[in-house]
């Protein structure tokens, strides 16, 4: 792993730190859009706490990895360039780098957390632990895999690191790549599933329509997220370095995907219909608001009472 597509890994490191940079600002943006729009005129009881202590553990995470990225730039680029033998470009090929096994556990860290994230909320929508399990025992494989990989990433041998794609250290990043990938599929097209089925139960009584569909915003997030790790698993295949820049990218485009779907619950909130879809609670609460409003409404219609109806309209 000495070289991708014909440029050094001091240049893939460099262009990756510039990449994950960019992402890693728009990711801190839709954090703080995120968190506008929980607390935005409202009191602290009224706020959404899983949510929020989920968005700052994403920024947190987020955070640590760009730093530790530009730590490990560092040291390969200026603190060690003259005395690391073989030289920055030897330096960003060591996996075994407590810099590089850091920010590899931080990836994995946040990979569960996302997983975590849509699996719970399956839960919620289907309110049935059946519908979870085989994506729990996935999530459960998946954690085996991230702390294997950074394990044996910080035991590398010189040979497997020479032989990265086809050492034991490669084959357990593309079982985490693979893993993580088939889990946050499942659960994100059974919560779609799920989603896509309340919406054709509710559409014959629905009284106003959603302009953003949350559906929607969930398939294009899942769609971001899939995208960079099946590229991932793409530069694996081929035994291409550039999942060395992927790996980086990823971690910003899972605070980003996440967030694309905060904002959206958080602006959908102020709709009885949007809030209850969402957090599962049924069709039963819009069907008794349509039978309070049928109640309500010839009483504003009577005749007799015109004049209380126009000082209400006033």
């Amino acid at each position: 792993m000495v070289s991708l597509a014909g440029i050094p890994m001091d240049a893939a490191a460099i262009m990756s730190l510039v990449l994950e940079g960019i992402l890693y600002g728009f990711a801190v943006l839709m954090c703080l859009g995120t968190i506008w729009t929980f607390t935005y005129k409202r009191h602290i009881q009224d706020i959404n706490r899983p949510i929020a202590v989920v968005a700052t553990l994403l920024f947190v995470l987020s955070t640590a990895h760009m730093v530790v990225v530009i730590i490990h730039v560092e040291r390969g680029l200026v603190k060690y360039r003259d005395t690391f033998p073989g030289g920055p470009v030897a330096f960003f090929t060591d996996v075994t780098q407590d810099t590089f096994v850091i920010k590899n556990a931080i990836y994995s860290a946040q990979t569960l957390l996302g997983d975590g994230v849509v699996i719970y909320r399956c839960y919620v929508v289907w309110q049935s632990a059946w519908v979870i399990i085989i994506p729990c025992m996935m999530w459960c494989g998946v954690a085996a895999s991230g702390i294997c990989s950074v394990y044996y990433f910080s035991q590398a041998s010189v040979a497997e690191i020479e032989n990265f794609f086809a050492s034991k250290i490669g084959h357990w990043a593309a079982t985490f790549l693979a893993s993580t990938l088939a889990t946050n599929a499942l659960s994100t097209g059974l919560l779609a599933y799920r989603i896509w089925m309340n919406e054709r139960k509710v559409s014959a009584i629905r009284i106003t329509k959603r302009k953003v569909p949350i559906l929607r915003v969930l398939i294009d997030a899942a769609v971001l997220y899939s995208v960079a790790l099946s590229s991932s698993i793409i530069c694996f295949a081929l035994w291409n370095d550039g999942l060395y820049v992927m790996g980086d990218l990823t971690v910003p485009v899972v605070s980003i995907s996440f967030y694309m779907v905060f904002i959206r619950i958080a602006t959908s909130q102020n709709s009885q219909h949007h809030l209850s879809t969402v957090c599962g609670r049924g069709i039963e609460t819009e069907r008794r608001e349509l039978q309070q409003q049928q109640h309500v409404q010839p009483l504003v219609h009577r005749p007799n009472d015109s004049k209380s109806s126009l000082g209400d309209i006033s």
